[in-house]
């Protein structure tokens, strides 16, 4: 019966992409210091690959299995890293730095209910304003967005924070 082995290639593919995206979600916990999720999702991200494995290893001379396993890899990579994206647990650090528009940028994400801490460094060219704001990963675009408007000449960094302790965090998403 051809179909049978064909299944089981993409039962195989199955197991893959959703251990691969599990474990890039897992490792996302661990970098954020959630211990115990993470061993929670490791325990069933192991249980699924040892489900894909062994069905490669029983039966080996299926070639769909292999092509279904290397797949499953490949795809769960980019799923686990679109669902890391889409769930951007966390905090980063938005710095930026303007030569004219520090002033308003800063007050703005004041009134906008973030946190802003201006220092006035010296540029290559001059005095510069830099303006650094602890948000919410999923406040990035945003952020970044309103930062342009207000100066579209503004160099803009974002870093991603392990953890923060104190200060202020706005609430909720703008």
């Amino acid at each position: 019966m051809f179909w049978q082995p064909v299944l089981g290639g993409l039962m195989v593919f199955a197991f893959r992409l959703i251990d691969v995206s599990m474990g890039t979600i897992r490792m996302l916990m661990i970098v954020r210091g959630r211990k115990l999720t993470a061993a929670l999702i490791g325990f069933f991200e192991v249980m699924i690959f040892i489900l894909a494995i062994s069905k490669v290893i029983q039966e080996v001379g299926n070639f769909w299995n292999v092509l279904g396993y290397c797949g499953g890899f490949a795809t769960g990579t980019i799923v686990g890293m679109a669902l890391e994206e889409r769930l951007a647990l966390g905090f980063s650090m938005v710095r930026v730095i303007s030569k004219t528009k520090w002033l308003e940028i800063t007050q703005t994400l004041r009134h906008e209910g973030l946190g802003a801490t201006q220092i006035i460094g010296e540029g290559k060219d001059g005095p510069v304003g830099v303006i650094y704001s602890m948000v919410r990963r999923k406040q990035v675009p945003s952020v970044i967005e309103l930062c342009e408007q207000l100066d579209h000449h503004a160099f803009i960094t974002v870093e991603e924070a392990r953890r923060v302790y104190r200060g202020y965090l706005a609430r909720a998403v703008k």
